[in-house]
């Protein structure tokens, strides 16, 4: 058995209307669509809902008690609607953002405090993993992926790029000389990633036309640690200008080799599954770090 809304609201509009005919107009379907869905309705609990005499409808017995729960059922099916109209007009709820710690840190927290105020609704759950996560897995609304993408069962949105540089302290340059060439690498501390191993492939052409790839001396899951391990002058590493601009400017780490490096960029995307129309939640949110950072540099 299964009874819709469209004959629910049938039969509630010629009660509350007092005929067929009204009923249709305020509906704005035919008179013909209302009697089918009345009749289709009692046919279904095998009842009688409506006396037709010559002058007007009137309800039965059982019509009365149905009544009382139809119009409980239309109140909840509007009182959900206009929730989730409001939920869109004003967003609110979870929302789980995840990122590798350093874009969070650098990219992400910066802009929360904008974010809350203008939508102070939204509650935010923000979750660092320097790998790539599954979204189901890790219950997450939106994930923050640097580098390409390789997972085609999720959409993107390309928030913005960012440049890859080759850096070291003062402090280390002037213990031990700065390199000119990339051969010259060789002979200095590298500080490289412990996966993914392409990440230690730096923007830096061989004499074979290859890209570099350097054996680190040092190695770590984060970037936030070689960065920290540069400051620190124990070797030069290669990081992204998002998590370094400061430090370059400040002069805590210079920039080596510009000349020599491939002037490539690394795409930073917002994933999400999506199998229906977007939570308002996650939409504000895509549009407010999109508004602020797509098409810059990072």
């Amino acid at each position: 058995m299964k009874i819709s809304l469209e004959e629910l609201l049938a039969l509630t509009s010629v009660i509350d209307t007092g005929s067929i005919t009204a009923a249709a107009e305020q509906l704005n379907q035919t008179t013909s669509g209302i009697s089918r869905a009345i009749s289709r309705l009692e046919k279904k609990l095998d009842t009688t809902f409506l006396r037709r005499t010559t002058r007007r409808l009137e309800l039965t017995e059982e019509g009365s008690l149905f009544l009382v729960h139809a119009r409980q059922i239309i109140q909840s099916v509007e009182q959900a609607e206009e929730q989730i109209v409001r939920r869109r007009q004003h967003p609110s709820g979870l929302l789980r953002v995840n990122a590798a710690a350093p874009f969070m840190e650098h990219v992400i927290v910066p802009l929360i405090a904008g974010f809350r105020r203008l939508y102070p609704q939204i509650e935010l759950e923000l979750n660092t993993d320097n790998l790539v996560i599954d979204l189901l897995e890790k219950r997450t609304d939106i994930a923050i992926r640097i580098g390409p993408l390789r997972d085609s069962t999720i959409h993107a949105r390309l928030l913005g790029a960012s440049r890859l540089r080759i850096l070291a302290s003062p402090e280390y340059l002037q213990r031990h000389g700065t390199p000119e060439w990339a051969e010259d690498l060789q002979d200095h501390c590298l500080l490289g990633f412990t996966l993914p191993e392409s990440l230690n492939r730096w923007p830096l052409l061989t004499d074979k036309g290859e890209r570099l790839q350097i054996k680190p001396t040092i190695t770590a899951s984060s970037g936030e640690t070689l960065r920290n391990l540069a400051l620190q002058g124990e070797g030069i590493v290669q990081l992204a200008d998002y998590m370094t601009r400061e430090d370059q400017l400040q002069g805590r780490l210079i920039s080596l080799l510009d000349p020599l490096i491939l002037d490539e960029s690394q795409p930073i995307n917002a994933v999400y599954y999506r199998n229906t129309q977007l939570a308002a939640r996650i939409t504000c949110f895509l549009d407010y770090v999109g508004e602020r950072i797509s098409g810059q540099r990072l």
